[in-house]
């Protein structure tokens, strides 16, 4: 068995790694993640997740669901980190996955893979407290800055984390961003992180969350039609059904926290596509209790970013 296999083994116990094992994860993961791009293109058949937000437990029901990678191929749209009580080993597991199997995940960046946001939110404090620095965060959130901002299934299905931009319309916009950044606090690459669809905007409107736009569905229309596209697959949101969609079907959240923050109620899904992209999803509840381990601490308290 590689030293790898070992440690995605180790990290599905929820074991974190070593400070040295993560540093080396991690720049093998950018070797990788240098070659994608801002919107990266994805084969279907595919499995679409939605936001995980460091509920590790729940991850792994997912993956019960949705079947294990490689034989899976599965999109994350994002929000890898904070909130939950396991954002080392979540984070973790999904990058060692990354690195084993290249071909078969794709990890996008979302706008809690932030240095800025996951200090107010947990995953600094928690990485602090499993490896007693802050090295671990550093090598993490580096990573973050080599993540796509989007992928293209097949050239029909744009995924994307948070939405769309008054800035950009066109995929070929967004191809020419240098993504390897902090995510900046305006423009572009800030809006496809953080916007959301909203029914009662019909262009663009301000966003309550203090970044991105809201955006109504005459916008999702134009992007479609302008980019060939069938719709847009997005997360961000929490969703008590675990998908929702908006504009005549034109645009779908896909949620994937159950229990969101241990106490929001809501089931979760993913979205299966298979060659033809006929979509199937599958909604699953929280791990039961007795399969979860004693957590350290409570996640942060507001759950509306």
């Amino acid at each position: 068995m590689s030293d790898l296999d070992r440690q995605i083994e180790q990290l599905k116990k929820c074991e974190p790694l070593k400070e040295a094992e993560v540093k080396a994860l991690c720049l093998k993961a950018m070797e990788i993640l240098v070659e994608e791009s801002n919107v990266q293109r994805v084969d279907a058949p595919v499995t679409i997740c939605g936001d995980i937000h460091g509920q590790f437990y729940d991850m792994k029901e997912l993956f019960k669901v949705g079947g294990d990678c490689p034989k899976t191929n599965y999109l994350f749209l994002g929000d890898f980190v904070d909130r939950g009580f396991y954002s080392v080993e979540t984070f973790l597991l999904l990058l060692a996955l990354k690195v084993r199997y290249p071909d078969r995940i794709t990890l996008i960046r979302g706008n809690h893979e932030s240095r800025q946001i996951t200090q107010v939110y947990g995953f600094y404090d928690e990485c602090l407290r499993k490896y007693g620095s802050a090295n671990v965060w550093r090598y993490c959130t580096d990573i973050f800055d080599y993540l796509s901002l989007s992928a293209l299934i097949e050239n029909k299905i744009f995924s994307v984390h948070g939405g769309l931009s008054p800035a950009i319309s066109t995929l070929d916009q967004i191809r020419i961003i240098d993504r390897k950044q902090e995510v900046p606090h305006d423009g572009a690459m800030c809006d496809l992180l953080w916007s959301d669809p909203e029914d009662i905007v019909d262009g663009w409107g301000l966003s309550p969350r203090g970044a991105g736009f809201l955006f109504g569905g005459s916008v999702v229309t134009s992007f479609n039609h302008t980019n060939n596209i069938d719709y847009i697959c997005r997360a961000h949101q929490l969703v008590m059904e675990g998908y929702k969609w908006m504009f005549n079907s034109q645009i779908v959240t896909v949620w994937s926290a159950p229990n969101y923050c241990y106490r929001c109620g809501n089931v979760a899904a993913i979205l299966e596509l298979d060659e033809n992209l006929n979509k199937q999803f599958r909604v699953f509840e929280a791990a039961p209790q007795e399969s979860r381990g004693t957590p350290a601490k409570k996640p942060a308290p507001d759950y509306f970013l």
